[in-house]
């Protein structure tokens, strides 16, 4: 029988997820921390969250809400809201939690857990990630998931509104 009524339980809020982190590390889990829009699951998104959940114990992502989506994005983003895309990464293998947070940035959010691994996709430099400097200090990690060329939300969007 599958455990499709444990998909939910994996979506946190900032309270149950710090709770949930110190019952981790307690149990000397390695924590590895993504985030992203995730509006429109695709290929890529699996590829680089594969490899996220490949450098620890556990994975946490983060969602962008639907508001910090339209000041990222534009007015037309999300294309699915914010408990639907949270649903869908919390009903992947890979996922431990996830979480959404309001703000543009997730560095609020890596502050409060500061995971020991934190994974932003290749088309990002260490410097430009929100909370690399934080997780580095505290003698984590922060790596470059490989981008799946030709693959992104945006293409899928554009493609979509080619064949309408």
């Amino acid at each position: 029988m599958k455990a499709v009524q444990s998909i939910p339980g994996k979506i946190f809020n900032l309270d149950e997820l710090k709770k949930q982190v110190t019952r981790w590390r307690l149990k000397n889990k390695k924590i590895v921390f993504t985030n992203g829009v995730f509006d429109i699951l695709h290929e890529g998104h699996i590829a680089s969250l594969s490899e996220a959940a490949a450098y620890g114990d556990i994975l946490i992502v983060a969602v962008n809400a639907d508001a910090s989506v339209k000041r990222l994005k534009g007015p037309s983003r999300p294309v699915n809201p914010e408990n639907a895309r949270a649903l869908l990464l919390a009903s992947l293998s890979m996922t431990d939690a996830v979480i959404i947070f309001e703000d543009d940035t997730p560095l609020e959010l890596v502050k409060a857990l500061l995971p020991d691994i934190m994974v932003k996709g290749g088309d990002y430099t260490v410097e430009q990630i929100a909370g690399a400097k934080e997780i580095i200090a505290n003698g984590g990690e922060v790596k470059l998931a490989r981008i799946v060329e030709g693959i992104s939300t945006t293409a899928i969007i554009a493609k979509m509104k080619a064949h309408a």
